[in-house]
């Protein structure tokens, strides 16, 4: 009796990624395998999952993606310990829904489920568009992935922004676990 051939693309993903269980997150910074090509999966900048131009409807499976997703030096990449497949990411991979202040603590909740707690090692910053001029909002998640935060997340840290005063001027900000975080120019007036 033979083993099956491993399956391979977005099958092999899913059924490689199950097989490793629900016991957290797996240790994709760990895996080293070969680059076996691109799948045709995109990462719209809405957070949107698409496979073969179709977006991926099943929660289930996109949380299931999200969790073998690693930033390489040449790109985004889904990861198992057998195989290795770039994707395409328009943004951030992930999206930051939510925002609970705990004690002295922001939590944040992804569009994937993730639950990530902005401090010392998951820190917020703020770009700007230079093409429309607005914020665009990120807190890192995990190993080098961040999260776009989304608009009404932002307004909600805009109104828990405190003034303080910096070589430039006076910014706004926000603190969380020890670390104060910039949201707003030095001159930006936050309603």
């Amino acid at each position: 009796m033979t083993a099956d051939p491993p399956k391979a693309g977005l099958e092999g993903v899913a059924a490689a990624v199950k097989a490793a269980g629900e016991r957290g997150l797996p240790p994709v910074h760990l895996w080293h395998p070969e680059h076996c090509g691109e799948i045709d999966i995109r990462i719209r900048k809405d957070g949107v999952w698409f496979h073969e131009g179709t977006p991926i409807g099943r929660e289930a499976l996109v949380r299931l993606f999200s969790t073998v997703l690693r930033l390489d030096p040449d790109g985004y990449h889904l990861v198992t310990p057998v195989e290795k497949m770039k994707i395409v990411v328009e943004d951030a991979p992930f999206i930051a829904v939510r925002v609970d202040r705990e004690g002295e603590t922001l939590k944040f909740l992804t569009n994937v489920g993730d639950v990530v707690e902005a401090g010392p090692d998951n820190i917020i910053r703020v770009e700007t568009d230079p093409q429309t001029g607005e914020p665009r909002p990120y807190l890192h998640v995990r190993r080098g992935l961040e999260a776009l935060i989304a608009r009404p997340v932002f307004y909600e840290l805009a109104e828990m922004a405190q003034p303080r005063a910096t070589p430039e001027g006076e910014v706004f900000g926000i603190s969380s676990n020890g670390a104060w975080f910039p949201v707003a120019p030095a001159g930006t007036v936050l309603a």
